[in-house]
């Protein structure tokens, strides 16, 4: 089934050129460059500059698609930053763009990731729509800049292909908090963007969203003391890891093995790493499934936010946080390690990270109930981020009984798209049970279910993740404080 975003009359519309539009179509170069200069220079960001008006390259489309080729024409490039992006339009495009931020954040790049994004998400190419996305200018951390690559990436498909009908932001994971910034940085410039679409999105911003993995690496630390082992030069945990460490994430895991057995049968496990597995699970209340993968972003990140973003500063605190659920808590909230913030690291993560609810566009949010990693309270924090700013009714969140972090039902995000964009087509808000009934249409042609729960609303973010003195307010940063912050030299964290 294609989505209602259909080509006007029936016609056709070929990628192998740049498209035809009528002069109303197109804004011109100069006004273009005169709007994108004033919000760019009263908002401080990363600046998103001119797109390398180079043409993309065709090239084949990814190899495990091979359906794709009959269905679209692939290119792939480096933008003017040093960004690589593929694109894809269909051979019956609709006349619509889906630009996808894609998450992590990965500590490296290469031209490989967004092709592989675009076989994740292929399902939107099938659905009619032209797909674009940028891997980002460099590996590591920085909203801003992810967001500015994702402008980037849309400026430049516009400026080869002609500008789309419409316009769709997606963003999973890490990419739902660079998705939802780049609709608030740029999503009031005429002709952007037109909606978004946010997927199992990190949505609580960068000062809050890694609360519960601060808390891992103390309580962590607390039981298995060894990362670092008494013998290890000691370093602060907010460090993540120190800056010239030469731990891989196979070391990190082997000291999570020795001390939990995490990868052993639990008949196997000795009695002292069933309780340390118990107690840091029971305090964290981070699934034993994804305790791996949220102990390296614990690390890893951290080492990349603080050694490499922040100037070896400290953006993060556990201090007032009372820590319950284990054998002892008395002894652990006495011995876990405690620390406090450096004011101007937290703002500067804050800047580049939190959102102020300023989004100007309709959003559609889906996510997964149980999500391993991105836990489903972020939608909690995100609607109380939109209601702040007076924007909530710009918002439609569903979800669903899903149990995955990486990846939903092909079904649903073809169902959410099309939802999204008769949304901005008709202005017709849709509810979540009307989502959910419309599914099944998509169903017919992917069959990887619908597992939608309409009736489901999240607790507070505060409910899931232990919060810090003053935690309990949204938005985290006003855009009071973001124009404020904004006059500041120097200030968030650099492209």
């Amino acid at each position: 089934m294609k989505t209602s975003d259909a080509p006007p009359h029936g016609a056709r519309r070929s990628p192998a050129g740049p498209a035809r539009r009528t002069a109303g179509r197109r804004r011109p170069a100069v006004l273009a460059a005169v709007i994108t200069a004033t919000l760019l220079g009263t908002l401080g960001n990363a600046p998103a500059t001119r797109a390398d008006t180079t043409r993309p390259t065709a090239t084949a489309c990814p190899a495990d698609l091979a359906d794709l080729a009959d269905k679209a024409e692939c290119f792939n490039g480096r933008d003017a930053n040093g960004a690589y992006y593929t694109m894809a339009v269909p051979r019956r495009w609709n006349g619509s763009l889906v630009v996808h931020a894609h998450g992590g954040p990965d500590f490296s790049y290469d031209s490989s990731g967004p092709t592989e994004d675009l076989a994740r998400w292929a399902v939107m190419v099938d659905q009619g729509y032209a797909w674009a996305g940028s891997s980002y200018r460099r590996g590591g951390y920085g909203v801003r800049m992810a967001a500015a690559d994702t402008e980037n990436v849309r400026r430049l498909f516009t400026d080869t292909f002609g500008r789309p009908d419409r316009t769709y932001l997606h963003g999973q994971s890490w990419g739902g908090n660079v998705a939802a910034r780049t609709a608030e940085t740029y999503g009031r410039q005429p002709g952007a963007y037109d909606g978004v679409l946010l997927t199992n999105g990190l949505l609580a911003g960068g000062s809050r969203g890694y609360d519960h993995r601060v808390d891992l690496r103390v309580v962590h630390q607390f039981y298995c003391r060894n990362l670092p082992r008494a013998s290890e030069p000691q370093y602060p945990l907010w460090q993540g890891l120190p800056a010239d460490s030469d731990l891989s994430p196979a070391d990190v895991h082997a000291r999570l093995q020795e001390c939990t057995g995490i990868d052993s049968d639990p008949a196997e496990r000795t009695a002292r790493q069933q309780r340390n597995l118990d107690d840091i699970l029971a305090v964290t209340g981070i699934p034993e499934r994804s305790l791996d993968t949220n102990l390296l972003y614990a690390t890893f990140l951290f080492q990349d936010i603080v050694s490499k973003r922040l100037g070896g500063r400290n953006p993060f605190t556990n201090q007032g946080v009372r820590y319950g659920g284990s054998h002892d808590d008395r002894a652990l909230n006495a011995g876990v390690a405690r620390f406090s913030a450096d004011p101007t690291a937290r703002r500067d993560l804050s800047y580049d990270s939190d959102l102020t609810g300023r989004v100007p566009l309709p959003v559609l949010t889906l996510h997964a109930i149980d999500d391993p990693q991105v836990v489903v309270e972020h939608e909690a924090a995100y609607r109380a981020t939109l209601r702040s700013a007076s924007q909530d009714d710009h918002l439609v969140q569903t979800f669903t009984t899903e149990s995955e972090h990486s990846e939903l039902s092909d079904s649903e995000y073809a169902n959410s798209l099309s939802a999204l964009a008769t949304w901005v087509r008709t202005g017709r808000k849709p509810t979540p049970r009307s989502i959910a009934r419309t599914c099944e249409d998509f169903d017919s042609a992917y069959g990887t279910g619908c597992h939608y729960d309409p009736g489901f609303s999240p607790a507070p973010y505060a409910t899931r993740i232990l919060p810090r003195p003053g935690g309990l307010h949204w938005p985290v940063m006003t855009a009071a404080q973001e124009r404020a912050w904004s006059r500041i030299d120097g200030v968030g964290i650099a492209p």
